[in-house]
């Protein structure tokens, strides 16, 4: 059989190799906010694993890190900057009731 005429051949993409997070003279470490900042959602949440890109090993002491500085005071537990939008509706009033008697 031709090789060109190979019905199921995976084609042979080139793709770039994302550099680790952490590199090898990083030390994570509750006082390293630069490092630990980049761990942590928009809502004060740690990132999985998987979206980190970390080793096993690395991802238990950046969360032990986390942990360590928002007991410290140093991160918030919760990051409740959203603003959320109050819609006024024309159906609720805003005075005073009066009952009908």
């Amino acid at each position: 059989m031709d090789k060109s005429k190979r019905p199921f051949l995976k084609s042979k993409r080139s793709f770039r190799r994302r550099l680790p997070p952490i590199q090898s003279g990083d030390r994570i470490d509750y006082r390293n906010m630069s490092l630990i900042s980049r761990f942590i959602s928009e809502q004060g949440k740690i990132l999985s694993r998987r979206v980190n890109r970390l080793t096993l090993k690395q991802q238990r002491l950046i969360t032990i890190a986390i942990k360590q500085a928002r007991i410290l005071a140093l991160l918030p537990f919760l990051n409740n900057e959203k603003q959320f939008e109050r819609i006024e509706s024309t159906t609720r009033t805003t005075g005073l009731r009066t009952r009908n008697q």
